[in-house]
């Protein structure tokens, strides 16, 4: 797999990225777990989330559940932002959500750092 710099991040990244909204929603853990794992023993480092896909959180979730000790051989970029509450409470790009917003993906993604974190 080609690796490449993502801007001047400093980050390297395979050419080819997993886009993971399904997992959590249309794909099954154990689906979505064989998927994960294949992308990686391919090559493919990029593995892109967002807090709101599958249903306000899944998608982080299933990736926070399977990645386990992978999670050191991926960079993981997810994104803030969208509503995350039907009463519009948990939105937009204050920096009062964004720590709210990163603390609650952390969380549901299991790891204590985020590579690339984005509004959506």
């Amino acid at each position: 797999m080609e690796i490449r710099n993502l801007g001047g991040s400093g980050l390297r990244v395979s050419a080819v990225g997993l886009g993971c909204n399904n997992f959590g929603q249309r794909t099954d853990l154990e689906t979505s777990r064989k998927v994960i794992h294949k992308a990686i023993d391919l090559g493919i480092t990029l593995f892109d989330t967002a807090d709101i896909y599958a249903g306000m959180g899944g998608s982080e979730t299933v990736l926070g559940t399977v990645l386990g000790n992978r999670r050191k051989d991926i960079v993981l970029a997810t994104k803030f932002s969208k509503p995350m509450a039907t009463d519009g409470t948990k939105q937009g790009a204050s920096r009062r959500y964004i720590m709210s917003a990163v603390e609650a993906s952390l969380t549901r993604l299991k790891t204590d750092y985020i590579d690339l974190y984005q509004q959506h």
